[in-house]
């Protein structure tokens, strides 16, 4: 199937892009890398009348770090996030989510400012920024916007992006020297969406851990923040967070998986991530061939 009749803009500049924006309204969408966009006006999901191509756009990709923040610019591509040596040093949980990224052509052409955006509740990038409390820089046509990924992520495919408005940067506090942090992910075929996957991070001081927080995806319509299951980590009751996560996490109803499954798998990868961040044995009650 192809996609249908489309206009087509490249701005030059953020303030071209937004006024083309502003002028269409919601017959204008931003093209990023176009890995889930493009896919949709092939099948017809999706049919704006115009494209704004921010490709060409200077100061939207790279990466850098200033005042303890580590800033990505919104058209870095996934494979430049995973593979870079400040977010390899700095943010280890980005580099270790990388390779679960759909596939190479999608890690070297998708954008994380895209990923954001789109919100696909099973897909890393946004659990990643629940994860490492990061902020969603966004620029809209009167100013700019900081956002707490807490308050970004609305529901299924929903953000907290208002009309004509485009992320522009995600920035995320380096962590401090106690910092652990641990990712899984559960899928049918490697590079498939998750069918559970968890992106957590932590301190680890004497007493055992502090400052959990367990970011789940694939298991609701957004990226969800455990926080029963983390108390009980901070207590070291790793059985305990398991249990807890059957009043935190409803999976939806779906061909793919039944709800149970998908709690159970949850339950899995959080004994393992739980089990490395504590330095102890994963405690996940089955074998790890799931």
């Amino acid at each position: 199937m192809k996609a249908p009749d489309f206009a087509y803009a490249r701005p030059a500049s953020l303030d071209e892009a937004l006024a083309l924006l502003a002028a269409h309204g919601g017959d204008a969408v931003p093209l990023a890398g176009g890995q889930s966009l493009i896919t949709t006006l092939n099948m017809r999901l999706a049919a704006p009348a115009l494209l704004v191509d921010l490709n060409a756009i200077p100061g939207l990709a790279g990466i850098s770090e200033a005042d303890g923040v580590v800033r990505i610019g919104a058209m870095t591509r996934h494979r430049d996030v995973g593979t870079d040596p400040l977010v390899r040093e700095r943010l280890p949980l980005l580099a270790a989510a990388l390779p679960h990224i759909a596939h190479p052509a999608i890690r070297n052409r998708g954008t994380i400012g895209g990923s954001v955006a789109l919100a696909d509740p099973a897909t890393e990038w946004p659990a990643c920024c629940l994860a490492g409390e990061a902020t969603i820089v966004v620029r809209g046509p009167q100013a700019e916007r900081r956002i707490a990924a807490e308050n970004f992520f609305l529901g299924l495919y929903t953000t907290a992006l208002e009309p004509g408005e485009i992320v522009t940067a995600v920035e995320f506090p380096v962590p401090g020297p106690d910092a652990v942090w641990g990712f899984e992910e559960l899928s049918r075929r490697h590079g498939d969406y998750a069918l559970a996957g968890l992106a957590a991070t932590a301190r680890r001081g004497a007493g055992g851990l502090t400052g959990v927080r367990l970011a789940f995806f694939g298991l609701a319509d957004r990226p969800v923040l455990a926080r029963a299951a983390a108390a009980a980590i901070e207590a070291g009751d790793v059985k305990g967070a398991q249990g807890a996560l059957s009043g935190e996490l409803d999976p939806p109803e779906d061909p793919a998986l039944r709800p149970a499954t998908r709690l159970h798998l949850a339950r899995v990868i959080l004994g393992r991530v739980a089990g490395r961040m504590l330095d102890k044995p994963a405690q996940d009650g089955v074998p790890h061939a799931v």
